[in-house]
């Protein structure tokens, strides 16, 4: 009887244990969410959304005020559709303009936000096409190496 009275906690703490484990793995690999605050959607159009992800981070000043809830393509607009959940005690004014930004030069895309100055908020549903599309380093390589060949063919003439 003793023996088996060990055996239940043990089995409940290996349990509770791999719960917490599960938790952080979670937590750190960004797929869970955990939040109380009411949020008000935003709708951002963006001409190229590079990689990013539904549940990324959306920041202002360094700090998360929200997440991505979707990254669409709009065929009528052919522009990428990125729906954000600003929390609502975080006010924008309405010029604020949404960049895709990078941490790290190799990491994870968010979405940062600059705010404007004007008197009227951003309000739930409003689109907002003040944006600044990601920054894509094959592009940026690829001109880069074009300006090169240029210089190049320029200097034999």
């Amino acid at each position: 009887m003793q023996r088996s009275k060990v055996d239940v906690w043990v089995g409940l703490f290996v349990l509770l244990g791999a719960l917490a484990v599960l938790f952080l793995a979670l937590q750190a690999a960004n797929l869970l969410q955990l939040s109380w605050q009411s949020t008000y959607r935003v709708t951002a159009l963006f001409d190229n959304a590079g990689s990013l992800k539904p549940r990324a981070a959306v920041r202002s000043a360094g700090v998360t005020v929200g997440r991505v809830e979707s990254v669409t393509f709009d065929d009528r607009t052919f522009q990428a559709r990125v729906v954000l959940a600003l929390e609502k005690r975080y006010a924008f004014p309405k010029d604020s303009s949404f960049k895709i930004l990078t941490s790290g030069l190799l990491g994870e895309q968010y979405v940062g936000i600059e705010p404007g100055g004007a008197d009227a908020n951003l309000a739930d549903g409003d689109v907002v096409t003040r944006t600044q599309s990601a920054l894509v380093l094959e592009n940026l390589i690829g001109q880069f190496l074009f300006n090169k060949a240029a210089e190049m063919g320029g200097e034999g003439k």
